[in-house]
């Protein structure tokens, strides 16, 4: 696969990837469960994320988007769409082996791309690390303005009653009633 340091498009099959840098983003298919299960559940024993299992994976396998280097998975997220104009974007890890290197920042692009794509007005995130999705244009919200969030995953999640993740949230559209 070439590698340059412009985004290319390149048509594999019905897949439509982009190649930067040498490292490939993709949407995820089965195939990737495993290595997807080992990226987020590291984070997960350290109380950074919430575990995955197997189920939840592959039924929310059409979410994830991927990027490798050759065969090493670097990193993945999920656009989770909650209504018809908004998503959240959750499950987002890099390999610790791959920080600082701009990956987090291509995933971020290419679910932000797959949301506009899609007419969402909004994506919204709940993160430790709010820094780096302030310096992606998002801005801290209350999570109170992301009712449908709470509401359907937070009640079911151990950190519930204690919860210390911030609410980011960006406006894709202007001007548009976002929830």
């Amino acid at each position: 696969m070439p590698s340059s340091t412009l985004d290319l498009p390149i048509l594999a099959g019905s897949e439509f990837r982009v190649v930067r840098e040498n490292l490939t983003v993709r949407k995820a298919g089965m195939r990737d469960i495993p290595a997807l299960l080992q990226l987020i559940n590291s984070y997960a024993a350290q109380g950074i994320m919430l575990p995955r299992t197997e189920f939840e994976i592959s039924e929310n396998i059409r979410d994830f988007t991927v990027v490798y280097a050759g065969s090493q998975l670097l990193g993945c997220g999920a656009l989770h769409f909650y209504s018809p104009t908004s998503g959240e974007i959750r499950s987002l890890a890099v390999a610790p082996e791959a920080k600082r290197q701009g990956v987090g920042v291509f995933l971020i692009e290419a679910l932000e791309k797959e949301a506009i794509n899609n007419d969402l007005h909004a994506i919204f995130a709940f993160t430790y690390v709010a820094n780096f999705f302030r310096k992606l244009g998002f801005q801290e919200v209350d999570r109170g303005l992301l009712p449908l969030k709470v509401w359907k995953d937070c009640l079911s999640c151990p950190k519930f009653q204690c919860c210390d993740e911030v609410a980011v949230f960006k406006a894709l559209s202007p001007m548009r009633h976002h929830f």
